[in-house]
C-alpha cells in the first residue's frame, strides 16, 4: 500500500517517526519526501500503521490528508529514501522555539553542544525563515553552506536519534557562529561574544542581535528614554523580552489562556494588561511581552543581570527589518551580535492580543506563517492587500497561503519585499505558477497595486479591484465558515465606492457582493493625510460645522475653514476615535500609526457610561458631529482623568449602540443568527465588549477573528476569497 501524507509533514521529525513505527511493527517498504508531501510504502497492516502514527506524531507535525493507493512492489526492509520532486500541496513548517531537550543540552557542560546557540532537532528551531525551496532538505536551506561534521552526521543517520534526518542540525565544529562587532564595524571575535555583549547591554549600551528571521535592536529598560531619542520614536510602544514566565508576571496581568499562548512554542509577543513598564508603552493600558525563543536568547539572559530587555525589530524607520550583516551597521548602534548564516526569508515577531480565548493577530508572522486556510475554489489567485500593514496572499488547489507581515507600501523596499514574499510562497506551493486572477485594493493611491498589476501582466491574468471593507468582511466570513453575514467593518480609512473614505460601516456581505446598510456621518479630513497625523484638524473641522473655532484661530482658522469645502470626506470610526482622544486632551499628535485611538483605549477600559447622548440616525447615517456639540455643552475644561474616561466611554458607546441597532434590525429582518466585527477598531477590547454585550442581549452570536488578522493584515485574504467566488 502507498500512503501519501499531506500537512505539516516536513522538517518536523515526521519521516524518522514513520521509520521507527515501521521497524517496531516489522513492516517493509520506504518513506521519502516527495515535493512537500511524504510518501510511504508498506507491505501490510496500513490501517494499524496509520493509527500508530497518529498516536506518536511529533509535537508540531499535522496530518491534513492521507491518499491511499495500491502498490504491489516487494521490499525486504524499511528505509528512508532520498527526496524526490513532486506535488507542492503540504504545509511548510513554521519557526518553532528551541525545545526543552535542546535547551538542556545548551546548558549541560558535559554535552558537546554546551553553550552552542544554534542547537536544534527535528521538533524545534528555524524552519520557514531558512527554507529556499522544497522538498525540505538541507541543501535547499541556508544550512546547506555548512557541511555536517562526523558527529552530526552520525546523529543524522541514526534512526533512534531525535536528530535523525533533521535538516538544520549542527554543532560548534560544523555550524554557524556568532561574532561580536563594535560601532566601527571591528570584529571583536567569536570567543566570549555573547557574554561580552550581555555585559555591554547591562552597562547601558544599545545593541543589535541577529536572530533567525531578522534582527532586533535591544537595550536594558533603564535606557529606554535614551533609546527613544536615539531611534526617534518618542511615544511608540516597544516589546519587552523577559527572562522567564515568572518575570513576565511582574510586567503584565496574565490570564490562563494568555499564559498558554505566551509560553507556546510559537512564542509571539502578547499584549498584556500592563502592571509596570510605562516607559515601554507610554499612555497605553497594555504592554507587549514575549519569552526567549532561540538558544541565543536563553544564553544571553544567562549572562545578563537584567531580567528584561527592550527588543524591537531592527530596521531603518519605514523600511523592512534588516537581514544582512553589512546593513546592520547603518543603524549606528553601540554593539552588534551577528551570526554568519544567511536569512532567505525575513520574518518579524508575531504580535497578538487575546480576548475571550480568541487570538487577535495584530501581526501574523514568525511561528504562524505559512498557515494555509481551506477555501472552496481551486483557482490560482494572488492578492496584494491594502497600503499599510500589508500581507499578500496566494491561493492554489483549495488552499490559501498568506505571506509574513510586509509593511507600508509607500516605501520601495517594502514593495520589493512584498513581491519577493509572494514569489517565494508561489515557489513553495505551486507546480505551475501561472495565475488565473489578481486582486488589488480599490484605492487608486495604494502603491501595492503596482505589484498586483505586475503579476497580472506576467500571467495575463484578470485584475480585480476589491473594496476595502468588503475584503475585511470576507476575511471574517471565511474563517468563520459563513456564506453571508451582517458585519461591522470598523477601521481607519478605506476607499469607498462613492469616492469618500469609509471606516464606520454596517455591511451586508457575501463573497460576491455587499450592501452598505448604514454608516457614520462623513467628517472632513482637513488636509487629507495631515488630518490623520494631526487630529486637531479633525476636531477643528467637526466644530467648524456648528460655528465654533477650536485649536486654530485667526488667519490659519480662516484658511482651514475655506479648505473644509474641498477636503476629503470620511465615515471612519478610527478618525472619530482620534477626534475624541484629541478633544479630551488625551493625545493631540500622532507620532505612530493609530496612537490617538490606542491611547484612548486605556480611558475606555476604565470608563463608565455616566453620560447620555441623543444621536440621530437619518437614512441609516449616524450623525456623529452633533455628538461633539452635545459634549461641548456639558464639558468644563480642564477635565479630570476620571471624567475623560467616563466621557470617552459614553461617547463611544453612543456611537456603537447606533451601529449595532442598524445591524440587529437587518439581522432580525433576514433571520441571521450572527453579527460580525472586523477591521482595526475591533482590536479595541472595550469597543468589542460593547458590541458583544448588545449583540448577545438580542440572542445573537458575535463573530470575531481568531486566525486571520482583524486589521489590514487580513485584507489580502478577503480579496482572494471574493475573487475566488466571482471566477469560480
Amino acid at each position: 500500500m502507498k500512503l501519501i501524507f499531506k500537512g505539516i509533514v516536513q522538517g518536523v521529525g515526521f519521516r524518522p517517526t514513520i521509520y521507527r513505527i515501521a521497524k517496531d511493527m516489522g513492516l517493509n517498504g520506504y518513506v521519502l519526501n516527495k515535493g512537500s508531501e511524504v510518501e510511504v510504502v508498506i507491505n501490510k497492516n496500513h490501517e494499524e500503521f496509520i493509527k500508530e502514527l497518529k498516536k506518536h506524531l511529533p509535537p508540531i507535525a499535522k496530518i491534513s490528508d492521507i491518499e491511499k493507493k495500491e502498490c504491489n512492489k516487494v521490499f525486504s526492509d524499511f528505509k528512508i529514501l532520498y527526496s524526490k520532486k513532486g506535488e507542492k500541496h503540504s504545509q511548510i513548517p513554521t519557526d518553532i522555539a528551541t525545545c526543552e531537550k535542546c535547551l538542556n543540552e545548551i546548558f549541560d557542560q558535559s554535552n558537546r553542544r554546551y553553550h552552542y546557540p544554534f542547537t536544534n532537532c527535528t521538533v524545534c528551531g528555524a524552519r520557514f525563515s531558512l527554507i529556499k525551496d522544497i522538498p525540505y532538505d538541507r541543501e535547499r536551506t541556508s544550512m546547506g553552506e555548512f557541511d555536517l561534521c562526523p558527529n552530526c552526521t552520525k546523529e543524522y543517520n541514526n534512526p533512534m536519534d531525535r536528530r535523525y534526518h533533521a535538516q538544520t542540525i549542527s554543532c560548534k565544529k560544523c555550524g554557524p557562529k556568532y561574532f561580536l562587532y563594535d560601532k566601527n564595524k571591528k570584529n571583536l571575535g567569536e570567543k566570549d561574544a555573547i557574554s561580552t555583549f550581555a555585559k555591554q547591554i547591562d552597562s547601558g549600551k544599545i545593541g543589535v542581535i541577529k536572530s533567525w528571521g531578522g534582527m532586533h535592536l535591544c537595550c536594558n529598560l533603564d535606557e529606554i528614554p535614551r533609546f527613544r531619542g536615539w531611534y526617534k520614536r518618542p511615544q511608540k510602544s516597544f516589546a519587552i523580552m523577559v527572562r522567564n514566565f515568572e518575570t513576565a508576571q511582574k510586567y503584565g496581568k496574565i490570564t490562563d489562556y494568555e499564559k498558554k499562548i505566551l509560553t507556546s512554542n510559537k512564542r509571539p509577543i502578547v499584549l498584556l494588561e500592563k502592571l509596570k513598564g510605562e516607559q515601554a508603552s507610554p499612555g497605553l493600558n497594555t504592554i507587549g511581552i514575549f519569552l526567549p525563543y532561540t538558544g541565543l536568547h536563553h544564553l544571553l539572559f544567562s549572562y545578563l543581570k537584567s531580567d528584561a530587555l527592550l527588543m524591537t525589530s531592527a530596521n531603518i524607520p519605514g523600511e523592512p527589518m534588516l537581514i544582512k550583516n553589512e546593513d546592520a551597521f547603518l543603524l549606528g548602534a553601540d554593539y552588534y551580535l551577528l551570526h554568519n548564516r544567511k536569512i532567505p526569508n525575513r520574518i518579524d515577531d508575531s504580535v497578538v492580543k487575546i480576548w475571550n480565548k480568541k487570538t487577535f493577530f495584530i501581526r501574523k508572522s514568525r511561528g504562524f506563517v505559512p498557515d494555509p486556510i481551506h477555501v472552496t475554489y481551486k483557482k490560482n489567485i494572488l492578492s496584494v492587500g491594502p497600503g499599510e500593514n500589508i500581507v499578500g496572499s496566494v491561493s492554489h488547489d483549495k488552499k490559501l497561503y498568506s505571506t509574513q507581515y510586509v509593511g507600508n507600501s509607500k516605501y520601495y523596499s517594502v514593495l520589493d519585499f512584498l513581491e519577493k514574499s509572494l514569489r517565494h510562497i508561489i515557489k513553495l506551493t505551486h507546480e505551475k505558477p501561472n495565475l488565473d486572477a489578481v486582486a488589488i485594493d480599490k484605492h487608486p493611491g495604494y502603491d501595492s497595486r503596482v505589484v498586483g498589476k505586475k503579476f497580472a501582466e506576467e500571467s495575463s491574468a484578470e485584475l480585480f479591484e476589491i473594496q476595502h471593507h468588503h475584503a475585511h468582511a470576507a476575511s471574517l466570513m471565511l474563517e468563520n465558515n459563513l456564506d453571508e453575514s451582517v458585519v461591522l467593518s470598523l477601521d481607519g480609512l478605506g476607499y469607498g465606492d462613492d469616492g469618500t473614505f469609509w471606516g464606520g460601516e454596517v455591511l451586508y456581505s457575501n463573497f460576491e457582493t455587499f450592501d452598505r446598510l448604514g454608516h457614520l456621518q462623513n467628517i472632513p479630513l482637513l488636509g487629507g493625510d495631515m488630518a490623520t497625523k494631526d487630529p486637531r484638524r479633525l476636531v477643528f473641522a467637526i466644530f467648524n460645522s456648528f460655528g465654533k473655532e477650536i485649536y486654530f484661530k485667526g488667519e490659519k482658522a480662516d484658511i482651514f475653514s475655506k479648505m473644509i469645502k474641498k477636503a476629503p470626506q470620511s465615515s471612519s470610526l478610527g478618525r472619530i476615535l482620534d477626534a475624541i482622544s484629541c478633544y479630551l486632551d488625551i493625545c493631540c499628535k500622532r507620532t505612530y500609526d493609530g496612537e490617538p485611538a490606542m491611547k484612548l483605549e486605556s480611558y475606555l477600559a476604565r470608563g463608565k457610561p455616566k453620560y447620555s447622548f441623543n444621536i440621530e440616525v437619518k437614512n441609516n447615517v449616524i450623525e456623529t458631529i452633533d455628538l461633539f456639540r452635545q459634549v461641548d455643552e456639558i464639558i468644563k475644561k480642564p477635565v479630570s482623568e476620571k471624567e475623560k474616561a467616563d466621557l470617552s466611554y459614553s461617547m463611544v458607546k453612543a456611537i456603537i449602540d447606533k451601529l449595532i441597532d442598524i445591524a440587529i434590525f437587518f439581522a432580525d429582518k433576514n433571520e441571521f443568527k450572527n453579527i460580525g466585527i472586523t477591521g482595526g477598531v475591533s482590536y479595541n477590547i472595550p469597543i468589542t465588549e460593547m458590541v458583544k454585550t448588545k449583540v448577545e442581549q438580542k440572542k445573537l452570536k458575535l463573530v470575531v477573528h481568531n486566525r486571520i488578522p482583524n486589521g489590514d493584515g487580513g485584507i489580502s485574504v478577503g480579496q482572494n476569497a471574493i475573487v475566488g467566488s466571482r471566477i469560480s
